[in-house]
């Protein structure tokens, strides 16, 4: 995903390149976590897997189906089938309308008759751990937690196959960060969806997730299983990304290896030659600085991929 730069004087000045060549898979029933920096390219990622944003190029392949280039009147009945959980649960609910017409609207938007609505709205409101009577409220009568649970009760209500949650309890406090991770669980074991959840908390995306992708420069570094990519992390990145998550023993901690990466991340409207993480990389050698690493199997009998010249034994 390339997006135009801003138009100068002269000439249009350069695009950035916020998704670079990314390629993964959701598997049905699983969650797949997206980690990494801000400004990498997570939500972007994520955005154009429900076509939100249209990719500059490459493909967008949904259950057998390429849905890249369909058009709104064609994709409109498939987008029952995936849906979205956004950062800001205010931002992104109207504040104009109540509970049941948030939740109505795309069951509406699917067909789905006037009086099935009222009995399949107060359904899903129960089934996110409201109360009914919360169906006649607006989104400023709730707390931060109530409004993500009316996001989530929103995106299930077509019961899609997958639902991409984009920093779905950034904006929470912690304690209300693991009642919506747990409701998000439980959901995925009764209805049976796909998740890929977008943080930048590694301690929720290893509770949370089967597999990881870790992104930088909107280039995917390495995904894998989640025990093999938190266990034994083989890109340099990952290392670093995961030795700054605290550990609640104090003597874990103090003798545990604190990896510091100098400098800043590159800006995607001018990355480097090579490894876009070679000018931060400690391991970094002149490959590294003149051929971008392809994402490959890391090891003979592995299932991980790593994209890394010289990646972690």
């Amino acid at each position: 995903m390339t997006f135009p730069g801003p138009r100068g004087l002269l000439r249009r000045l350069p695009g950035v390149r916020a998704v670079d060549g990314v390629s993964f898979e959701v598997r049905p029933g699983e969650t797949l976590g997206l980690v990494g920096e801000s400004g990498c390219g997570k939500s972007t990622t994520g955005r154009m897997l429900v076509r939100l944003l249209d990719p500059t190029r490459g493909r967008v392949s949904f259950r057998g189906r390429d849905i890249t280039r369909t058009g709104q009147r064609e994709l409109r009945p498939l987008r029952s089938e995936f849906q979205m959980i956004f950062q800001d649960p205010f931002a992104s609910l109207n504040p104009r309308q109540t509970v049941q017409q948030i939740i109505a609207a795309p069951l509406r938007a699917q067909g789905a008759s006037p009086q099935a609505l009222r009995a399949e709205v107060r359904e899903l409101i129960e089934l996110v751990g409201l109360a009914p009577e919360h169906l006649d409220r607006y989104p400023h009568q709730f707390s931060g937690g109530q409004a993500q649970r009316i996001g989530i009760a929103r995106a299930l209500a077509t019961r899609p196959h997958l639902v991409v949650a984009d920093e779905p309890v950034s904006a929470l406090d912690v304690s209300i960060q693991a009642q919506i991770v747990g409701l998000m669980e439980r959901l995925q074991r009764e209805l049976g969806v796909a998740y890929v959840f977008i943080a930048h908390d590694l301690a929720v995306v290893r509770h949370i997730s089967h597999r990881v992708a870790v992104m930088y420069l909107g280039r995917i570094v390495e995904v894998g299983d989640r025990d093999d990519v938190y266990g034994a992390p083989a890109h340099p990145y990952t290392r670093a990304l995961l030795s700054a998550v605290p550990v609640p023993d104090p003597v874990v901690e103090r003798g545990r290896e604190r990896i510091v990466l100098h400098g800043d991340p590159p800006s995607p409207a001018d990355p480097p030659s090579g490894c876009g993480f070679h000018p931060r990389c400690p391991k970094a050698r002149e490959l590294c600085r003149t051929e971008a690493p392809l994402l490959r199997i890391a090891s003979a009998g592995a299932t991980r991929q790593v994209a890394c010249h010289y990646p972690e034994a």
